[in-house]
C-alpha cells in the first residue's frame, strides 16, 4: 500500500452538519463566480459540443436563422455553465468528497444569443441517508433562479442535489463497486465498437420536421441514444464546455487553495492539484471508493435532456426535466439513453406530454434515471 492509499480525508461530524442546517433557507449572498454570464455564439457552441450535442438550432447561425427565433439559442443544459452551485459546488464539510447525484429543472423563457445572466441561490434541505457506496452519506439540496439580467424575468429554475460521503469509508468498506472491481474493466473489440458507432451513424436531430402534439401517443417510444464509450478526453471536453467546480491554474489555483485548502488535496508529485481530478486521474479516483476517473453529473443530466431536444425538434419547447444519477460511468463504459412518452395532458392551454427516460450501460446496470415534460404545438 502507497502514501496515496493511506491517505485519510475528513469525515461528516455532527459540528459540520449543524452549521450547515443554520444556512438552510439562507440566501447565500456571495457565490463563486460562474463559468459563463452570457449566452454567446461561443458559449453555447462550446457547451454543446462537450456533451457531443451538434444540434444546429445551438452550433450553426445560418441554419438557426430560418426558424422561428430568428437566431441559435442556448440548449437547456446550458445553464449549468452560469451557476457552480447547480452544477455542485457545495458549502460546508469541508474535505468532504461530494458527487453530484441529481437535478431538478423547470424553464420559463427560450435562452436567446447574448442573453446575460443573475442568479440566486440557497441551501434547501440537508437529508441523511445510508447508502452502499460509502455507508452514511448526507444529501444536500440547493435551489438555484436564472434571471435575465437585463429584463429582470425568470428565466428557469432548479433544483440539484450531492451527496456529501466518507472517502475512506468508501474507499475501504463500500460494497456498491464491489463487483465491478472484481470483474476489471472491459477492453473493447472494433467490432463491438462498431455495434455502438451504429447509433451515432443513426442519431436523428428532428430540426425543422415539425412534431406535433396530436401526432405523439402515449406509449411512444424515442430513439435509443447512446454515449461513450467513456473517455477521460470525454469528461474534459465537457469540462471545457461548463468550467468545473475546481479547475484553476497557476496563481488562481493558489489562491482558491489559500482560501480553500480542502480544494486542493495533493497529487502524487506532492502538489495541491483539485478534487476534480477523479474525473480524469485512475488512481485519485480509486481513492475516493468510485470505480474508476468517471463522467461529471450535469453531463449525465445534460445527455437526458439532449435526448428529449433531438425528438421534440426545433418548435418543441422543454418545460422540464428531472435527473437522478444512479452510479459512476467510468471510462469504458457505453451508456445507452430510452425514454417513452408515459403521459399527454393539456394545461393551461398548453399541449404538453411527459416522457419518462432510463438510462443504462453496456451490461445493463442503472446509470441513471429521468423525466421531461415537453410542450408541442398543434395543427
Amino acid at each position: 500500500m502507497n502514501d496515496m492509499t493511506q491517505r485519510k480525508f475528513p469525515k461528516i461530524t455532527e459540528e459540520g452538519l449543524d452549521d450547515l442546517r443554520k444556512r438552510i433557507g439562507v440566501k447565500i449572498e456571495k457565490t463563486v463566480e460562474p463559468w459563463c454570464y452570457e449566452a454567446t455564439r461561443d458559449n453555447i457552441r462550446h457547451y454543446a459540443h462537450g456533451i457531443g450535442d451538434d444540434n444546429p438550432l445551438w452550433c450553426d447561425p445560418d441554419y438557426a436563422r430560418q426558424t422561428k427565433y430568428g437566431d441559435i439559442i442556448g440548449l437547456p443544459s446550458f445553464l449549468f455553465a452560469t451557476n457552480r452551485i447547480i452544477s455542485g459546488y457545495v458549502g460546508g464539510l469541508p474535505g468532504v468528497h461530494a458527487m453530484w447525484s441529481g437535478s431538478d429543472w423547470n424553464w420559463h423563457k427560450t435562452i436567446t444569443r447574448n442573453m446575460e445572466f443573475r442568479t440566486e441561490a440557497v441551501l434547501k434541505d440537508l437529508v441523511e441517508h445510508e447508502t452502499r457506496f460509502a455507508g452514511r452519506a448526507v444529501q444536500q439540496i440547493y435551489h438555484v433562479d436564472f434571471y435575465d439580467a437585463k429584463t429582470g424575468d425568470l428565466v428557469a429554475d432548479a433544483d440539484s442535489w450531492c451527496f456529501r460521503t466518507d472517502r475512506d469509508q468508501a474507499r475501504e468498506n463500500g460494497t456498491k463497486y464491489t463487483d465491478a472491481k472484481a470483474k476489471g474493466r472491459r477492453t473493447w473489440t472494433d467490432d463491438e465498437l462498431n455495434e455502438y458507432y451504429k447509433y451515432y451513424e443513426r442519431e436523428e436531430i428532428r430540426g425543422a420536421d415539425t412534431r406535433y402534439w396530436g401526432d405523439v401517443n402515449e406509449g411512444d417510444k424515442l430513439p435509443t441514444m447512446v454515449k461513450g464509450p467513456m473517455t477521460a478526453t470525454g469528461f474534459i471536453a465537457y469540462a471545457q464546455g461548463w468550467g468545473g467546480l475546481y479547475i484553476r491554474a497557476n496563481k488562481l489555483a493558489w489562491q482558491l487553495q489559500q482560501k480553500h485548502p480542502s480544494a486542493g488535496p495533493k497529487n502524487r508529485f506532492g502538489i495541491p492539484d483539485c478534487p476534480e481530478r477523479v474525473h480524469w486521474e485512475e488512481e485519485f479516483a480509486l481513492e475516493v471508493g468510485a470505480p474508476g476517473a468517471y463522467d461529471y453529473g450535469p453531463e449525465r443530466a445534460s445527455w437526458l435532456t439532449q435526448h428529449v431536444t433531438n425528438w421534440m425538434g426545433d418548435d418543441g419547447v422543454l418545460r422540464g426535466a428531472k435527473c437522478q444519477v444512479r452510479r459512476h460511468n467510468p471510462e469504458g463504459d457505453v451508456i445507452l439513453i430510452n425514454g417513452s412518452v408515459s403521459r399527454k395532458f393539456e394545461e393551461n392551454g398548453r399541449a404538453l406530454l411527459e416522457i419518462e427516460q432510463r438510462a443504462e450501460q453496456q451490461d445493463g446496470e442503472l446509470s441513471a434515471i429521468g423525466s421531461a415534460v415537453v410542450e408541442l404545438p398543434r395543427r
